[in-house]
């Protein structure tokens, strides 16, 4: 083969890559959709297995009344009602918000092979924004992380929902003049 030849297969298959990246941001999006319509926090996730999504999750958090129904577990619950645990290490994780602290944490525990994600989580980030548990030293295997994959509509989608009233807060507060900001000052 000569070195044109490889760089062009090389090329294809980037594109490949991308086109595979995009196709499952989206689908975590479509659960991001879906966890909105429903009340919840907007965060959605595929779990995808050899190009396969095998497992999908939203947040369920305000309707179970549960703090640790996240869209991350409940995805891995999916995935381990069909599949032993040892597949999750060959598992990459697409979802719409960085992991939290809890289920970046988990996702370490569960050895899974790489994360990629929408918009960082400043609040409560666990990989990268806040605490950095996919990649401290440890007794887990870490993982990789990849960040910013459809960021302006994981973002849009966090804004919808902080915009709207939730009857389900401790302390509601009243939101009738919001208005859904649109911009990006980042241009990013």
């Amino acid at each position: 083969m000569n070195s044109s030849a490889g760089v062009a297969e090389s090329n294809q298959s980037q594109e490949h890559n991308e086109t595979q990246h995009e196709y499952f941001m989206k689908q975590a999006l479509v659960m991001g959709e879906k966890a909105l319509e429903t009340g919840e926090t907007p965060v959605g996730c595929v779990l995808v297995y050899k190009g396969e999504v095998i497992a999908r999750g939203m947040n369920d958090t305000n309707k179970s009344m549960n703090g640790t129904r996240h869209a991350e577990f409940l995805a891995i619950e999916e995935a381990l009602q069909k599949y032993p645990r040892v597949i999750l290490r060959e598992t990459d994780l697409y979802v719409t918000v960085e992991p939290c602290i809890m289920c970046a944490s988990a996702l370490r525990q569960y050895q899974i092979r790489a994360v990629y994600f929408g918009c960082g989580n400043e609040r409560f980030g666990g990989t990268g924004s806040v605490l950095s548990l996919h990649s401290d030293p440890g007794i887990d295997q870490p993982y990789p992380v990849y960040g910013g994959l459809f960021h302006k509509e994981a973002i849009m989608l966090l804004r919808r929902f902080y915009i709207q009233e939730n009857e389900n807060a401790p302390n509601p507060r009243p939101k009738r003049n919001r208005e859904l900001n649109t911009s990006f000052d980042d241009d990013s």
